[in-house]
């Protein structure tokens, strides 16, 4: 068995290349773009359109090429009504799973420590905020009707104001960007395991040690974020979709196979015994299910990519069945690289024991008894995995200001630059950023906590405001001073939890420490992420009902400031919510 992995660098870049030519090539067939000379079977297989009863008749694009050459803005952004249940099922899966699922739950499965139970944790954590979008997703759409609504940003603009909608638009951005960072690393961090290339240089002097980033990584993150900027500018959110469909579809032909060809290799082969070695049910693990579960269900909800497939699947029945079944399949494909983990650890759990080998890369371990063909063929799956989330979350960092680019500028094409100039900014930060080889659960654990601040803030918004729990529904003041009350929360925690540590940089306490054998054990990143949401619905409850005994009901619902290009004034905005209200009702009785 080989020591390392051996693709050539030059075949490396030929997976990359080809891989991410027949994603941009399906990405602009999706717009519309060359329709024309393809045959009828395949332009309805592969070109996004507006599927929604009446489509055409109303007027609404029904293609991002609108045949003209012209791209149709709305369309171009949302995918309105254009996917059924089946793509909206792929879209989910494949956008959510990226590169680093290689190393979530496969970490979980190869630490003893948490085992059955963070593996579980992980992939219920995962899959969750599908079944919550599921229940959420036609109450937001009822309360934006009318609105060209394209995110919860335009749910906190309608119910709120102009305060809360910039807010939500900071925590979504920020965890996105976060995420892009994330991905940005993982794939080039596989790319360099494969090839036998170190991520970092370690450049010493008298004075200090310092970590200098090699480019060959940088360029595979630059490579894919480049490709993926380049098809979503030319087709917007529909490529994501289409590509999304067969992304899922190359990803669980893959495993299965993947799954088959490592069982069957006579060196990864264990006994029974060896395996209980690695199956355990500790209270470590518990402490990581918990932690997990509260921590992707928070940060999801912030997540706009996941939220623009609300509007684009064709109808409410089709949202929910696709969720149900996306929502599925990412839990399947999370368990399948935590066993993996597990099957890692049992194999030489000295190795694992001593640190000779690392938790996050026991899937690797498996693979390096495999010929290079096979080590060619992970290439292909995680440069698949990374393309489907950096194509989603570059959509959806666009899409959040979008009702308001349309409302106000009549130019489409001022539209589709602004948007483009948006994300090109956020791609590079993110890119730069992925050369610090920053711990790839540490950042998401940051993102997860700053969205946890505010997750009951906006989502206490969808309780009507003249009903029973109205006191549970907040004002505007109320809401955003929850949110900084859910940052206050984590700042006291921790000072209670190390003071001399967090006295002075009290802030630094939001990159949660991560521990280099077991990031997720001990009860500290747990009681944190239980606290936090709970502190800040605490805060917003009760500045909610302060401000309505200060300023009266009628007043403090009304948005904090509005522009002067706003199209409704405070009046006509309380009307809104109390009918957004009445929606709420009558769905729920219904």
């Amino acid at each position: 068995m080989s020591a390392v992995f051996d693709v050539p660098e030059e075949g490396a870049w030929a997976v990359l290349g080809t891989v991410l030519v027949i994603f941009s090539i399906l990405a602009v067939v999706s717009a519309g773009y060359g329709s024309s000379i393809l045959p009828a079977g395949v332009t309805d297989l592969l070109v996004a359109k507006n599927l929604s009863e009446g489509g055409e008749s109303e007027g609404k694009s029904t293609t991002v090429n609108d045949g003209s050459g012209l791209l149709a803005t709305d369309f171009f952004l949302s995918a309105r009504a254009s996917t059924g249940t089946f793509g909206i099922a792929m879209s989910f899966f494949a956008s959510g799973m990226g590169a680093w699922v290689v190393y979530g739950s496969t970490e979980m499965g190869a630490l003893p420590q948490l085992s059955w139970l963070g593996i579980l944790g992980y992939s219920i954590a995962s899959s969750i905020p599908g079944v919550f979008v599921m229940w959420l997703g036609p109450l937001i759409k009822k309360m934006t009707e009318g609105e060209r609504a394209f995110s919860t940003t335009d749910f906190c603009r309608v119910r709120y104001g102009r305060v809360m909608q910039l807010s939500c638009a900071a925590i979504s951005v920020f965890y996105m960007w976060i995420y892009l960072v994330a991905e940005f690393t993982s794939i080039s961090n596989v790319y360099a395991l494969l090839v036998n290339r170190e991520t970092v240089d370690y450049v010493t002097d008298p004075d200090q040690a310092t970590q200098v980033n090699v480019w060959y990584t940088s360029w595979v993150a630059i490579s894919i974020g480049s490709a993926t900027l380049l098809y979503t500018a030319v087709a917007g959110l529909p490529s994501s979709i289409v590509t999304d469909k067969f992304q899922g579809i190359m990803m669980a032909g893959l495993v299965l196979l993947l799954t088959i060809v490592v069982l069957a290799v006579k060196e990864n082969r264990i006994s029974s015994a060896e395996f209980a070695l690695a199956s355990n049910w500790t209270a470590d693990g518990f402490y990581a299910m918990v932690t997990l579960i509260i921590a992707i269900i928070c940060a999801e909800l912030f997540n706009q990519a996941t939220w623009q497939r609300v509007w684009a699947a064709k109808d409410n029945t089709a949202m929910r069945r696709g969720f149900g079944l996306g929502s599925a399949l990412v839990f399947l494909l999370m368990m399948f690289f935590g066993i993996m983990g597990m099957i890692g650890y049992a194999n030489d759990p000295e190795s694992y024991d001593t640190a000779a080998k690392y938790a996050y890369l026991a899937f690797f371990d498996l693979l390096l008894p495999l010929n290079q063909g096979w080590h060619v063929m992970v290439l292909i799956f995680v440069t698949a995995l990374a393309a489907s989330s950096i194509d989603s979350l570059q959509n959806g960092i666009t899409c959040m200001l979008s009702a308001d680019f349309i409302t106000f500028l009549a130019s489409p094409s001022i539209i589709k630059w602004l948007n483009r100039g948006v994300l090109l900014a956020v791609n590079i930060a993110a890119i730069v950023k992925s050369g610090q080889r920053l711990n790839v659960l540490g950042l998401f654990l940051v993102a997860d906590l700053v969205c946890a601040t505010a997750v009951f803030p906006v989502f206490l918004g969808l309780i009507p405001t003249d009903g029973k729990f109205k006191f549970l529904s907040p004002t505007e003041l109320g809401a955003f001073l929850g949110c900084i009350g859910g940052i206050a929360t984590v700042l006291i925690i921790g000072c209670v939890y190390d003071y001399e540590t967090f006295g002075k940089k009290p802030f630094e306490f939001f990159w949660l420490e991560v521990d280099a054998q077991c990031a997720l054990c001990g009860t500290t990143k747990m009681w944190t992420f239980i606290i936090t949401p709970i502190g800040s619905m605490l805060v917003t409850i009760i500045v909610t009902t302060a401000d309505i005994m200060i300023r009266g009901e009628e007043k403090a619902r009304k948005p904090l400031f509005t522009f002067a290009f706003d199209k409704k004034e405070g009046d006509e905005e309380v009307e809104e919510k109390a009918s957004n209200d009445k929606i709420f009702e009558d769905d729920h009785s219904a």
